[in-house]
């Protein structure tokens, strides 16, 4: 990976948080809210693996974090997790595949979901699981209408990597 690659997913990465901050965040279809930030987390750490993922996700969410004024490291929490795990189904099994970012998306959308009920919910806040689990499934179908174009424009500017490329910790077999 090229410094210009994790430029552009910086640019990608900050751009998309701050359309989720400012716009999407005012969006609610069915109790659901579609979460672009994720859907280009998911795709940056696909093409580009595990550390760039948790590195992406970390900052990104410090910078939703923080534009939110809310506690100062749930998100960034979270979306480290997220891109670290994304980027390591990416490495290893789901890079050439064509359901990779819808599977990565539907997937990614519970468990952020939850991560981040189990997180406020450790932090003696308020968890408030029934409203996150009516508006669970609009919110999987919102993000999945996000993720074809997102993933599109996203392979675009980071062109899939080489085999040799990739982590090299990953045995490939086949």
């Amino acid at each position: 990976m090229s410094a210009l690659d994790g430029v552009k997913a910086a640019v990608l990465l900050f751009v998309a948080a701050i359309l989720q901050v400012s716009i999407f965040t005012q969006v609610h279809i069915l109790r659901g809210e579609p979460d672009l930030l994720l859907v280009t987390l998911v795709a940056v750490a696909l093409l580009r693996g595990s550390m760039l993922g948790a590195i992406g996700g970390f900052f990104a969410g410090l910078l939703v974090d923080t534009a939110t004024l809310g506690n100062l490291g749930l998100t960034s929490l979270v979306l480290t997790l997220a891109g670290y795990w994304i980027g390591r189904y990416g490495e290893t099994t789901g890079r050439d595949r064509a359901h990779a970012p819808f599977t990565s998306v539907a997937v990614i959308t519970v468990l952020f979901a939850v991560g981040v009920l189990i997180v406020q919910f450790v932090l003696g806040e308020r968890a408030p699981a029934g409203d996150v689990f009516r508006g669970m499934l609009p919110a999987i179908a919102l993000n999945l209408v996000l993720t074809a174009p997102v993933y599109a424009l996203v392979r675009r500017l980071l062109r899939p990597l080489e085999r040799a490329d990739y982590a090299t910790e990953v045995q490939l077999l086949g």
